[in-house]
């Protein structure tokens, strides 16, 4: 399963009410590490389809859900399981880091 993207208004039906565990990146057009961290979550998506569905959310177009968990710095990932924030990750890591990481917090 590929990436999805999730906004403001789809948050709490695609993350909060998801039945499997949801990792969220939250991310920017203009962020450097976020671009080179996308393929490899589309790579990871694919590889634990089932597992976990992950989800992008632009931090530019929306602003809500970013400012009420403190997002501030990006690449921020954050793994939600029965719509609770149990993980964290910030900032870009290689693919095998973040599956290892994905993989530990499931």
């Amino acid at each position: 399963m590929a990436t999805f993207n999730v906004s403001d208004d789809s948050f709490k039906a695609d993350v909060l009410e998801s039945d499997t565990p949801v990792l969220v990146d939250f991310w920017a057009e203009w962020c450097g590490p976020c671009k080179m961290i996308g393929p490899s979550l589309e790579e990871i998506s694919d590889e634990l389809d089932g597992k976990v569905k992950i989800a992008k959310m632009d931090i530019m177009e929306n602003t809500g859900i970013p400012a009420d968990m403190g997002v501030q710095s990006i690449p921020l990932m954050v793994l939600f399981k029965n719509g609770e924030a149990v993980a964290q990750k910030l900032g870009a890591a290689p693919k095998s880091q973040l599956k290892e990481w994905i993989e530990g917090e499931l």
